[in-house]
């Protein structure tokens, strides 16, 4: 990272890329994440000469990119990432569809060839032109200067951008015509990325030469944002559902930490009409609320059709990002709630096959509206569904009790002995299915890639997280998520209180839960994908105090002074076996049972 003290500060003589700088240090985008090259050269060196910003070199596109998604998720304010021409960019795309469906601010900014050098067989060049284009809240592919390298565009028989002829004044004319262009065009892509709080693109051609920099600095339009207009609601009619109904259901997904007011929590945690679905991932934990959905819904999905009926609600109302539990999801779809609201500032999802309302705005305006002169229902929807969740709770605590080292021991184990205050992410598939079955501690952020819930990315979010938040950090990730991602680690920022606890069943242990013909040829090496890495090396390369442990033993030994104070960050190795897993996790929803 640099973050230069000087004050005499250079830019760069293409004034696309100083024009590309200083809207980004005028709209406060000031993490600015660069991978390396030498057609973005324009850019690094206007970047890394301003003191405005704090520039990051990370040499892999697509851990660079979610590196700086990671900032972002925590800053909630943009980021960007910088690559070079051709297949760079190409490497962007995980993070930016991620960014796209977790409403994550992240400013792509690429360089790219002239277009009299596309598809002439010239190296490092493809289309870049449209690559990310569903996954994007806005886009611009600038105009490239005609003041730069004139003499080299002159020359070139099969440029298109000024006649042959050109006089000075003449392509002082067609620059200026481009410099406006170019800066309205950065002016409305920056602003919509904060404005919709998602991924944007900036395609910027240059012509060499690429590293020359000067002392004066351009002449740019100071623009302001436009403004975004909310159409107004009547809440009357909604207010008036909301209180007669006798079955309302609450539930949350992805939702970033303290962004909802205390208020309207206990409002609705003391509502005996209203129950409150949480995930792991909500960053919701309330003491009237069901805080582990699979743990309800599991033990009674293939027996009790007449609870489901109880469960089903009259009003669903949603809000936050994606669900993880896919079994509420079927709940809902098959036991269909008459409405279904949902509260986003950007956009709404038909999950559940209901969707009737989509309430365009936050959720704290929502519920000063919704809650203005409201008294609590009366009814017993949230005893009976509250009661049956703790009985079921309570059997599967002894179930826990007896269990032989698995992945859910090492699970209950991990959570049972987090530290109060916490920065925690967790990875996909098994990870964060584990993830909500137990309880988090109730100041710990959690956050984890739910906007695609790929595998790819979960360690360079997390690093890229844990450069902003204060609080000491904590990845928990699978083998398979973890091996995928090793360039993550490929970077000089991880700080010395960063953790990562690996879950290394050796496979894609998930997939054993699902159905299909396991332990054959085709099952071990297709699907789960059994391996016998784990992570001393890796460890080294990287600068992490390792630790191995493969007993519940020791891994509450080894819990006990992970989280200390250390000179260097640290991992912790857990491996469990592979082939009781999916068994221990099926016979804990079985031992539910029984209530």
């Amino acid at each position: 990272m640099k973050n230069s003290g000087s004050t005499s500060i250079k830019y760069p003589e293409i004034p696309i890329a100083q024009t590309i700088v200083k809207f980004c240090e005028m709209n406060c985008i000031r993490h600015i994440v660069i991978c390396p090259g030498s057609r973005n050269a324009p850019l690094t060196n206007g970047f890394t000469e301003n003191p405005f910003f704090k520039t990051y070199s990370v040499v892999d596109e697509r851990s660079a990119a979610f590196f700086a998604m990671g900032m972002a998720q925590q800053l909630t304010t943009p980021s960007a990432v910088v690559c070079t021409s051709g297949s760079a960019l190409l490497n962007f795309y995980p993070a930016v569809a991620e960014a796209f469906y977790s409403n994550i601010p992240l400013v792509i900014i690429s360089a790219d060839r002239m277009p009299y050098s596309i598809d002439i067989g010239d190296g490092q060049t493809i289309q870049q032109k449209g690559v990310f284009e569903p996954h994007l809240v806005d886009f611009s592919y600038l105009s490239p200067d005609v003041s730069h390298a004139t003499a080299t565009l002159l020359e070139n028989p099969n440029q298109k951008l000024i006649p042959k002829k050109s006089t000075q004044k003449q392509i002082e004319t067609k620059q200026k015509k481009i410099q406006k262009s170019n800066e309205e065009q950065i002016n409305r892509v920056l602003s919509r990325a904060i404005q919709k709080s998602g991924p944007v693109h900036l395609n910027i051609p240059m012509e060499e030469p690429l590293y020359g920099m000067t002392t004066y600095p351009l002449k740019i339009s100071q623009m302001i944002a436009p403004e975004i207009s909310n159409s107004e609601l009547d809440f009357e009619v909604f207010k008036k559902k909301w209180q007669q109904v006798k079955k309302k259901m609450v539930l949350v997904g992805v939702n970033d930490p303290d962004n909802i007011d205390k208020e309207w929590l206990d409002i609705i945690d003391a509502d005996p009409t209203v129950i409150m679905f949480t995930e792991t991932t909500s960053n919701l934990r309330m003491p009237n609320a069901i805080n582990s959905i699979d743990s309800l819904i599991a033990p009674l999905e293939n027996a009790n059709t007449d609870f489901f009926k109880i469960l089903q609600p009259e009003i669903l109302l949603t809000f936050g990002g994606m669900v993880v539990s896919k079994k509420i999801k079927k709940i809902l779809r098959d036991f269909s709630p008459k409405e279904h609201w949902h509260i986003d500032p950007f956009r709404a999802f038909d999950t559940y096959y209901s969707l009737t309302q989509h309430f365009s705005m936050t959720v704290n305006t929502f519920f000063s509206e919704l809650f203005k002169d409201y008294s609590k229902g009366k009814g017993s929807y949230k005893s009976l569904i509250l009661g049956q969740y703790r009985a079921q709770l309570n059997l599967g605590s002894a179930y826990l009790r007896d269990i032989p080292f698995s992945d859910l021991k090492a699970f209950e184990t991990i959570f049972s002995n987090l530290p109060g205050r916490l920065h925690l992410q967790l990875a996909n598939s098994s990870t964060v299915r584990y993830a909500q079955l137990f309880d988090m501690p109730q100041h710990a952020e959690v956050y984890c890639n739910r906007g695609t819930s790929g595998i790819d990315g979960s360690t360079a979010t997390a690093v890229g997280a844990a450069m902003i938040n204060p609080n000491p950090s904590l990845l928990v990730t699978g083998d398979l998520s973890f091996f995928y991602d090793i360039n993550g680690l490929w970077n000089d920022y991880i700080p010395s209180n960063f953790r990562i606890v690996l879950i290394n069943n050796h496979g894609g242990g998930i997939f054993r839960i699902l159905s299909g013909l396991k332990d054959s040829p085709i099952y071990d090496t297709y699907f789960e994908t059994i391996h016998n890495r784990n992570a001393r090396r890796i460890c080294k390369d990287f600068g992490f105090h390792y630790k191995s442990v493969n007993t519940n033993t020791g891994l509450k030994w080894a819990l006990k002074s992970f989280f200390n104070p250390s000179y260097k960050p640290k991992l912790l190795e857990i491996k469990t076996p592979r082939k009781i897993n999916d068994s221990i996790l099926l016979n804990y929803f079985k031992a539910m049972q029984k209530s």
